[in-house]
């Protein structure tokens, strides 16, 4: 860590239902605001290998429909994968998760996230099933 610069860390828990994009503006907003810091950087990890962060459009829900549904045509569910020990959606989202990210980092000015007008922050699911995902949230700057 750099000396003379602040640090705070948030580990937040997001609950996810099936294959769908979860928006976490807010709460990762929350944990900028809870920890001072004015100006830095906010760097997110997202701690699975089946799930993905990514910024995109927070306007219109049809980009994150049009999003799922090119993903889920790159990489099709099927049983022609070799890894199937927690069942047919297990290697596409880990497929999925390769091809996207699992880390961002956003600038932070005057205490707030520096995203565009358009952005938002979301994770994305993979699985069919219900998740408790984990989004560590680490602050730095002054």
């Amino acid at each position: 860590m750099a000396v003379g610069l602040n640090n705070h860390q948030v580990i937040l828990t997001v609950s996810t239902m099936p294959k769908a994009l979860y928006r976490v503006t807010p709460q990762v907003q929350q944990v900028v605001s809870d920890s001072g810091i004015r100006e830095g950087m906010c760097y997110l990890f997202l701690r699975h290998t089946s799930a993905s962060l990514v910024i995109q459009e927070n306007a219109d829900p049809d980009v994150l429909v049009d999003l799922e549904q090119f993903l889920a045509k790159l990489v099709p569910e099927g049983n022609h994968y070799i890894h199937s020990a927690e069942g047919p959606d297990d290697m596409p989202a880990h497929i999925r998760t390769a091809l996207t990210h699992t880390s961002e980092q956003i600038p932070i000015a005057n205490g707030r996230l520096l995203l565009g007008t358009w952005q938002g922050i979301y994770i994305w699911e993979h699985r069919h099933h219900r998740h408790q995902r984990e989004l560590v949230v680490h602050v730095m700057g002054n």
